[in-house]
């Protein structure tokens, strides 16, 4: 009688040592995965930083180029089609970029 007793007790122990085992191997194969999307997931914000950073020393650039009487020049010319004083335009009508035919360029952010 006591053999059985001690036989259910030692199955049910065993039980529960498997289950715990699997428990735990479900646990570190969940965490494994997250590890790996928030891997992929730093990658892609570096590289979205890199961008930024990248674009932030063109603007730093041209804040710094902006004083000049070139940029502002430049800026009105291409951006506003503005021409100097007694300046003739010759435009090409066969030219499919033309910044003269439409003067006015709505700026793209």
């Amino acid at each position: 009688m006591q053999k059985k007793k001690k036989k259910k007790k030692i199955s049910l122990i065993n039980l529960i040592v498997y289950s715990l085992f699997i428990y735990v191997g479900l646990i570190f194969w969940n965490q494994r995965d997250l590890m790996k999307n928030l891997e992929a997931k730093q990658i892609e914000v570096q590289k979205e930083v890199q961008t930024l950073e990248k674009e932030i020393d063109i603007l730093n650039k041209e804040i710094e180029d902006s004083d000049s009487l070139q940029f502002v020049e430049k800026v009105a010319r291409d951006d506003l089609g503005m021409v100097k004083p007694r300046e003739i335009i010759y435009i090409d009508q066969n030219r499919k970029k033309n910044p003269f035919l439409n003067p006015i360029k709505k700026r793209t952010n």
